[in-house]
């Protein structure tokens, strides 16, 4: 059947190369992971020290890892895959736009481009090299694989210049699952002329699966989120409800993990009680979310409120400190 409404026609666009971009962020911001990290507050470092024993211990079940772009854009991707290595996650979640800056970073050593500069003049998002992951998103449904791991694949075998600095990569190298969340429209791949929507969506939907397997075992587990405002919480909240109704089945739980959030936005009040509808905190997903009703059945939670380039380092530091035959 034919749809009555016209669409737009991809055809007339022009895109340009990446390396004709004028970028905010290159390889120069990202602090390498000899830089001192900024002394925290007393109670910052206390609940750092919570998080870093669990991610720190082996005993414990699924330690996953949700991240929102900013975190990559922070200039903390070192610290991440670093964490990686020493076996503090087992599984990463990252929204579309995570994905993109992980890619151009590994591609050229630069990203991020100034939205106010080049959506007066329709450029924006308009750029040849980033579309290439639009077609790795079509190999990816064609061979049956996530999102994730096809792109860390694809980083890693094709020997990006700066794929040291990519988390898509040196995850796939270490074998732990990222997993990327997309929603159709968000992101600047999707408004190029080689994006297939039933390609992201059959692959995305695969990755969401395999995070939703992975939150099967977040009993006595760890969730942290580190600026993920929308897709951590969202996503989170509907693949616990999924691994609890088995649990339930089978006379399991899923109720004691820890969940920490780790984001720039000052929450007021108690961080374990949800706010009233009344105050516009309440649309803060990850405290009603992440920090209140999914651990109300005896898990704990907790927020480190911070900029991302001063407590993601000391979150590494935190965890270095409880593996102290780890190499530097």
């Amino acid at each position: 059947m034919k749809s009555k409404f016209p669409i737009f026609d991809r055809s007339r666009l022009r895109v340009r190369p990446l390396a004709e971009r004028a970028h905010d962020m290159d390889l120069g911001y990202l602090l390498s992971l000899d830089e001192p990290v900024q002394e925290d507050a007393k109670h910052l470092r206390q609940s750092l020290d919570l998080v870093a024993s669990r991610l720190a211990s082996r005993e414990t079940s699924a330690r996953i890892l949700m991240m929102g772009a900013h975190v990559i854009k922070s200039g903390v991707s070192r610290h991440v895959i670093d964490l990686l290595r020493r076996g503090a996650f087992t599984h990463v979640a990252m929204n579309g736009a995570g994905a993109i800056h992980d890619f151009e970073l590994a591609r050229i050593g630069a990203t991020t481009e100034s939205v106010a500069r080049y959506i007066r003049t329709g450029e924006f998002g308009l750029w040849d090299d980033t579309g290439i992951l639009n077609e790795w998103a079509v190999d990816a449904a064609r061979q049956g694989l996530g999102l994730g791991e096809n792109f860390g694949r694809r980083i890693a075998e094709e020997r990006f210049p700066h794929r040291d600095v990519s988390i898509l990569a040196n995850a796939y190298e270490l074998d732990i699952p990222v997993t990327l969340h997309v929603g159709i429209g968000y992101d600047i791949t999707h408004e190029h002329p080689n994006c297939s929507g039933a390609a992201y969506g059959e692959a995305s939907y695969r990755d969401f699966l395999i995070y939703t397997k992975a939150v099967e075992r977040l009993e006595a587990g760890v969730m942290v989120s580190l600026g993920s405002a929308i897709m951590g919480p969202e996503v989170y909240l509907k693949a616990l409800s999924m691994a609890r109704n088995i649990a339930h089945q089978e006379g399991r739980r899923i109720a004691s993990f820890l969940t920490a959030v780790f984001d720039l936005v000052p929450i007021q009040g108690d961080v374990h009680r949800e706010l009233p509808k009344s105050d516009p905190g309440y649309y803060f997903r990850p405290h009603k979310t992440i920090l209140v009703r999914t651990v109300a059945d005896g898990g704990q939670s907790l927020y480190v409120c911070g900029d991302h380039r001063v407590t993601v380092p000391a979150l590494r530091r935190a965890v270095l400190e409880r593996l102290p035959q780890a190499p530097e």
